[in-house]
């Protein structure tokens, strides 16, 4: 299957101290989160940013993938960075954020920190609840991309929502939520003021149930959904590698 232009996976070789996995979002594409991808390589860090299995290609594709799919590409991709590696960072946006936690609470102590920029775990929508329900009828619904404050800025994803993908992530959104208070790794939580795709309650659930001592938070007041791309980019890029560089001091003392 032919890769959108654009949407090939982000890859950087640098230091072997600090690694940083990328996670995108649904219907997504890597592409939301080359910029961070190549400030967090400015830095001096490896960086992955794989293409999750039916994404980048056409939204049928992604209606014959399911969740354990995208969890195994992103996990084989942290198995690649801890063999560079000796710190590996999670770093995801929406559903990218829903992986992350994943793997911090099956991995533990391996996941040296996360970054989330509007995690996903949950949704109030009528329409995305009966998902489940409606995928054997309904193959696409209206598209979920696009949600950016910026002038100009563009999100490139699907123009329609794969119905069973859609149902999968449910599925995915009810394991996380259930083991969020094994999740204890530094986490860094950023999550826009207006946010049209992901209710402000995801992320009052993920700090409310997380075990994580430390718990930072960022309100991107300016930004959308898809911040990686909108006004707040730069800061959160920049309070990214503060976080990371201030985690692994703690680590060394």
């Amino acid at each position: 299957m032919p890769v959108l232009a654009g949407a090939e996976p982000f890859v950087h070789d640098g230091s072997r101290e600090v690694g940083v996995l990328l996670c995108h979002g649904f219907t997504s594409t890597p592409a939301t989160m080359r910029p961070w991808g190549e400030h967090l390589a400015e830095a001096g860090f490896t960086v992955r940013c794989p293409r999750l299995p039916g994404h980048g290609t056409t939204w049928q594709e992604c209606n014959r993938t399911r969740w354990p799919d995208w969890y195994g590409c992103v996990r084989e991709a942290f198995a690649d960075l801890s063999e560079r590696c000796s710190s590996v960072f999670v770093f995801g946006l929406s559903m990218g954020g829903t992986l992350a936690l994943r793997l911090a609470q099956d991995l533990g102590d391996a996941v040296d920190g996360l970054v989330l920029v509007n995690p996903s775990v949950l949704t109030r929508r009528v329409d995305a609840r009966l998902a489940t329900l409606l995928a054997p009828m309904l193959p696409s619904a209206r598209a979920l991309a696009g949600d950016i404050a910026k002038p100009g800025a563009v999100e490139l994803a699907y123009d329609r929502t794969p119905v069973r993908a859609l149902a999968s992530l449910s599925r995915l959104w009810s394991l996380v939520r259930r083991d969020l208070p094994r999740v204890t790794q530094p986490l860094l939580l950023a999550h826009s003021a207006v946010d049209h795709i992901v209710e402000p309650v995801n992320a009052t659930v993920v700090a409310d149930n997380v075990r994580s001592e430390d718990l930072r938070e960022v309100v991107l007041h300016n930004s959308y959904h898809v911040a990686t791309l909108d006004n707040d980019a730069p800061l959160l890029f920049r309070r990214s590698v503060e976080f990371v560089d201030s985690v692994r001091q703690v680590g060394a003392r």
